[in-house]
């Protein structure tokens, strides 16, 4: 199954068997996780050619396609470079086999990287209609490669489509450990038992700011919606969870659901472990300074963390704190390791607003919402009940 985004789709869908009859979940290992009869579920590796890509799609189906696949790599050139030619590749094998010339819509799952959020300052707030950042200062977006893929098969085999623009994913995936709830659920249980407080690892200024999540759940039900919604076709559209939220009243929300409590001069606190790293030298905000009147006002940002969670994961006490604990409470050890602490020191190390406008989706008739926190709590119940963290 296609990651956490993927996985909430799927079992969206298969909750109204009388629309969706039939589901073909594609991965490159099936997770027989799934026991909706309304699942099929197929191994795929996106990796290969269209044409092992089509013998493995033979016999499909299907008016309605939702690519959600992702493969991380080290540069900005590299994920380009892989991430386009996977959806590439997967629209000619459609194309070979037949399939697009019966699909109505296909719905693209991409990210708010579309708008330079992992580069710097944005523009705020985030709307589609914002430029692309496509001017030699900025490193090539896989994104915009995978949008003008998506257009050209689309008028080639006349089927619509939608792309989908979420920003720091709140969920939970089966044996897929690459999330924002469960490396901060992580943090909080190996600092209780460490019995220490609950300190910030990002900086003040972020605790401060304002941020757009996306509920999984929520962006599957938006995906479904996009899918057969007439007004959406050939639309992109930003999804996030309708409500802007500050670490500065979900933190101590995080201490109260963990049973600790936040250090009370947190920021006045020694940083022995801190972690400063320049971001892109041009910030986003830049591509719009001359129109706002930003000229020469638009600085380099960086990520800065009082604690960085790299190491801090690799402390002897901590990684002897959460053995002790996993043992004790019954818990899969081996989750800690495979946590994604780089990505919660770039979620919480920002320095910089993001606020995510959802207008454009609420003028064509979308009503979905999300309490943040509320989708934290779930997530964290959830991961109780996989025996990831200790049950309250």
């Amino acid at each position: 199954m296609p990651g956490m985004l993927g996985r909430a789709i799927v079992l969206e869908l298969a909750k109204n068997p009388s629309k969706w009859e039939k589901i073909h979940s594609f991965s490159r290992s099936q997770s027989h996780e799934n026991c909706a009869s309304n699942i099929v579920e197929h191994k795929l590796d996106l990796l290969g050619s269209p044409q092992d890509m089509a013998k493995s799609l033979e016999g499909v189906q299907a008016e309605y396609i939702f690519f959600s696949a992702y493969l991380a790599k080290d540069s900005e050139e590299e994920a380009t470079e892989v991430n386009g030619t996977m959806l590439e590749n997967f629209l000619t094998a459609l194309t070979l086999i037949g399939v697009s010339t019966h699909v109505k819509r296909v719905v693209l799952v991409t990210g708010c990287k579309q708008y330079g959020v992992h580069l710097g300052q944005p523009k705020n707030p985030m709307e589609e209609t914002d430029q692309w950042l496509t001017n030699p200062d900025f490193p090539p977006n896989f994104y915009y490669r995978q949008q003008e893929i998506l257009i050209k098969h689309a008028k080639v085999s006349n089927f619509e489509w939608v792309v989908t623009y979420p920003n720091d994913v709140v969920g939970v995936a089966h044996n897929n450990f690459m999330n924002l709830a469960t490396a901060i659920a992580l943090y909080a249980v190996v600092s209780k038992e460490l019995w220490q407080g609950l300190s910030f690892p990002g900086n003040e200024r972020f605790y401060l700011g304002f941020d757009c999540m996306t509920d999984s759940r929520l962006h599957a039900q938006f995906c479904e919606w996009a899918a057969l919604e007439p007004k959406a076709a050939n639309q992109a559209f930003n999804v996030v969870n309708g409500d802007t939220v500050s670490w500065q009243t979900m933190w101590p929300k995080l201490a109260k659901r963990f049973g600790v409590e936040v250090f009370k001069d947190q920021f006045s606190r020694p940083a022995p472990d801190s972690l400063s790293v320049p971001l892109n030298e041009v910030s986003p905000l830049s591509a719009f300074a001359d129109e706002m009147g930003l000229q020469g006002r638009t600085p380099r940002a960086s990520l800065e963390s009082r604690t960085d969670l790299t190491k801090w994961a690799a402390r002897p006490e901590v990684k002897h704190a959460w053995t002790t604990l996993a043992i004790r409470e019954g818990l899969k050890q081996d989750v800690f390791d495979k946590a994604t602490w780089g990505f919660l020191n770039f979620i919480l190390g920002r320095t910089f607003d993001l606020v995510i406008s959802m207008s454009k989706a609420r003028a064509l008739g979308w009503t979905g919402y999300v309490d943040t926190w509320q989708s934290f709590e779930e997530c964290f119940d959830e991961l109780e009940k996989e025996g990831i963290i200790p049950k309250k």
